[in-house]
């Protein structure tokens, strides 16, 4: 499974309401950008959590590890290979 395209589709469906994706890139802010609020973070954690089978610990859920497409990529492939 690819992650950007799962995480960005996931984003698009859930946040955007299908709205155009070229509004979004890899490197988007979802906070600076009103993409995501801070329930949202949660709701991406859950579906991160549950779609590549990681554990996202209360320390780990700050802005340099899920505040983008790219971070949030970034972010669970190092999870992934501890």
């Amino acid at each position: 499974m690819e992650i950007k395209p799962t995480i960005k589709e996931f984003i698009i469906n859930n946040f955007l309401m299908g709205a155009d994706s070229a509004n979004i890139q890899n490197d988007t802010s979802f906070l600076e950008e009103g993409v995501i609020d801070s329930t949202g973070i949660l709701e991406l954690v859950e579906f991160i959590q549950e779609t590549f089978t990681i554990t996202i610990e209360d320390e780990e859920l700050i802005p340099d590890n899920l505040d983008s497409i790219d971070k949030a990529a970034s972010f669970i492939q190092r999870k992934q290979a501890k």
